[in-house]
């Protein structure tokens, strides 16, 4: 069955996948890293059939591959102080991201929530390297992937 467009995707932590699908992505990656040189190599290394890797291929991906050329809406708390959402808007910027939208309340208690639409395309890094990257800004007290689009 072929992908389709409209189809509905699910962000789902690793912890509770079955081990055919964790050890279809290992392949995956064991493959586009050149690692291994043949599929027959790859799910023989993780002790997995051929017939469940060509089963699940197509419908599982680590989250930086589905984020790939996609705006992504992030939701974050930031403290109430000078320069923290410049910083955020920077790291952002550094690594080639684009920032399609940004919308912050009025901060109480010390701390506004934000939103931030950025366009992945042309970024120099994984989405997930982003967002540790953001984590580790002093004044990020909270952050969220609330979504994609295409």
């Amino acid at each position: 069955m072929a992908q389709k467009k409209n189809d509905t995707y699910y962000l789902v932590c690793e912890t509770i996948l079955p081990e055919a699908i964790k050890k279809t992505i290992i392949v995956k990656e064991l493959l586009k890293r050149g690692e291994m040189k043949t599929v027959n190599e790859a799910v023989a290394k993780v002790s997995l059939s051929r017939s469940a890797y060509y089963k699940y291929k197509d419908y599982v991906f680590p989250f930086y591959d589905a984020s790939k050329e996609k705006i992504v809406t992030l939701s974050l708390l930031l403290e109430h102080k000078p320069g923290v959402l410049s910083k955020v808007l920077n790291t952002i910027a550094n690594d080639s991201g684009s920032i399609m939208t940004i919308n912050q309340g009025i901060p109480l208690q010390g701390v506004a929530n934000t939103t931030i639409s950025v366009e992945t395309k042309t970024m120099d890094i994984e989405l997930e390297a982003l967002l540790d990257k953001l984590r580790l800004i002093e004044g990020v007290k909270r952050l969220e992937v609330l979504g994609q689009v295409d």
